[in-house]
């Protein structure tokens, strides 16, 4: 009798954990639409296979099909006229204090000037050509040199020149100066604020903004971390960890798979804890770039119905896969949709 209690338990316990997890008997919310992230705004696209922490990415650009430069204004603007409900942009805060708005760490792949770029005023930034550096062809072309002159935008720049628009700001330093600065101007600045739809990046600036502005949600590399990997330990009880709550979960879409209730009851408890999900492209070890979901592939991996946060390089290429997948069931993208 013994043994068969014994031998019973673990089934009772693996149902048990299936019950509480399945999603069978869930769903996403009704009337709730999916949103998309833009990465960099609508930008140049360049070959990731050989991506490394310090490549020149635009020297790896693929042949262009567009005119728009990354965190440029009119690459937001155009970004948000695809359908975009956030941009994504990065930032470094200068010596005189003012917010630049470029992705690299230095100057030298993108501009003609050479140099640390957190290091360098704004009004030397101001005169430099963010187009200088592209190339398709190993270097014989340059088609953007000369077009991206003075082009570099400061934040409360691109704030004022598209109001209506929401971002997710990413901190390219370790300084937690960046994120008492960041703060101070979006505690300052009501409009600031409204158009900040998030923070993240280096774990000391993104954490420190996190803690000095009321309801900012923000995730930093440790923090992002903390949070799927003690909601992959403890999830199947339905706990959602301190580092889940109140914030933004980025969820690489080939590992969502491992998260505890996945996609319907895992959705259902971040946004009873506060938190927005973000579905990412897959993860694969060694990525330097931000992978996102940009082709079919990838977009087969996001789940019928699925009511959160879309992560894409290609802005432009969104409309036909959104389609596809039905997402224009709902009459609230019409950018997209329409």
């Amino acid at each position: 009798m013994k043994w068969k209690i014994a031998a019973a338990f673990p089934l009772a316990l693996a149902a048990a954990l299936w019950i509480g997890n399945t999603s069978l008997f869930s769903r996403f919310p009704d009337g709730k639409p999916l949103r998309i992230i833009a990465h960099r705004g609508q930008h140049q696209l360049f070959d990731t296979s050989h991506v490394e922490n310090d490549t020149c990415t635009a020297s790896l650009m693929l042949p262009p099909t567009h005119a728009f430069l990354e965190n440029s204004i009119a690459g937001m603007k155009a970004a948000f006229d695809a359908g975009a409900d956030v941009v994504e942009l990065d930032v470094h805060l200068t010596p005189d204090k003012q917010f630049a708005v470029f992705h690299d760490w230095t100057l030298d792949c993108r501009t003609e000037a050479k140099g640390v770029t957190e290091q360098t005023p704004m009004p030397v930034l101001k005169t430099l050509d963010i187009g200088y550096g592209y190339t398709a062809d190993g270097g014989r072309t340059f088609p953007f040199r000369g077009q991206g002159k003075g082009l570099m935008p400061t934040l409360p720049e691109v704030f004022a020149a598209l109001p209506d628009g929401r971002f997710l700001i990413n901190f390219k330093s370790r300084r937690r100066e960046e994120g008492e600065a960041l703060a101070a101007l979006l505690n300052a600045d009501a409009a600031a604020r409204a158009a900040t739809f998030g923070v993240y990046g280096g774990n000391e600036p993104t954490e420190t903004a996190v803690g000095l502005v009321t309801a900012l949600p923000g995730y930093s590399n440790r923090s992002a971390k903390s949070c799927l990997l003690n909601y992959l330990a403890l999830g199947w009880s339905g706990h959602v960890p301190e580092t889940c709550r109140n914030t933004l979960v980025p969820v690489p879409a080939n590992l969502a798979f491992l998260l505890w209730g996945w996609p319907e009851r895992f959705y259902d408890r971040m946004r009873a804890a506060g938190s927005d999900v973000v579905l990412i492209g897959p993860f694969e070890a060694g990525d330097a770039g931000s992978s996102g979901i940009d082709d079919s592939r990838t977009w087969a991996m996001v789940p019928p119905g699925f009511p959160g946060l879309v992560w894409t390089n290609v802005i432009e290429k969104v409309k036909p896969e959104v389609e596809r997948r039905g997402f224009c069931a709902l009459p609230s993208k019409p950018l997209i949709c329409g």
